[in-house]
């Protein structure tokens, strides 16, 4: 008479393993499977608050980069995050949009229009960021009380109109639609800081990018 093999538990061992490892990989692919369905709805949020204008309006005078309007914000942030670690950039709100200040010492030579050729790089991602909105936006130029007169510019008013113009086009060569912008010099006359000292003057002197929320009906 045969006697039963002691080792048939191994058959039985084996099919469990299969089994458990069938049910991991099926466990994994749920999961990596609700990763890409968290990621393509994020970037569908993403890309309707973008299409859809990103600043709102902005009811009772709220910041216009709270709420659903953080986005946008949030992404010039981190697209500019290099600039605004080393001070050459500022973003902040206000009640008509977002404002994104450019400071001279990182992105023009003192007295000139010209933009310095470092800074070129900055511009491009700026306007990557701002295509895919529908804002307006105003180009200002600022720069401090210190008067200017020389062969190019008689005053402050042409320094910072010069320099509004000059990102005007940058941008526009970026691919921002030219129907989407304007320009703006405002001389002195709208300061941020005191003149009365260096680092005061050099907040001053500035291009501010103001992406204008959307206004209701």
């Amino acid at each position: 008479m045969r006697r039963p093999s002691r080792d048939r538990w191994l058959v039985s061992y084996a099919d469990f393993i299969t089994l458990l490892f069938a049910f991991f990989v099926v466990m994994y692919s749920a999961a990596q499977l609700d990763k890409r369905r968290a990621a393509e709805l994020a970037t569908a949020i993403q890309t309707a608050f973008l299409q859809g204008g990103s600043l709102p309006p902005n009811p009772a005078g709220a910041s216009v980069a709270s709420s659903d309007a953080t986005l946008l914000a949030t992404r010039v942030e981190h697209t500019l995050a290099p600039e605004i670690a080393s001070g050459d950039v500022a973003v902040r709100s206000s009640s008509e949009g977002l404002i994104v200040s450019l400071r001279e010492i990182g992105f023009f030579d003192s007295g000139s229009d010209k933009i310095k050729p470092g800074a070129a790089a900055a511009f491009a991602r700026l306007a990557e960021v701002l295509q895919p909105t529908t804002n307006h936006i105003r180009i200002e130029g600022h720069t401090d009380n210190v008067p200017i007169h020389n062969a190019r510019f008689f005053s402050n008013w042409d320094l910072s109109s010069a320099r509004a113009t000059e990102t005007v086009r940058l941008l526009i060569h970026d691919g921002l639609g030219p129907e989407r912008l304007a320009a703006a010099g405002y001389s002195e006359y709208h300061a941020v800081a005191s003149n009365d000292t260096p680092d005061g003057r050099a907040l001053n002197r500035r291009v501010d990018v103001v992406i204008i929320r959307h206004t209701a009906p």
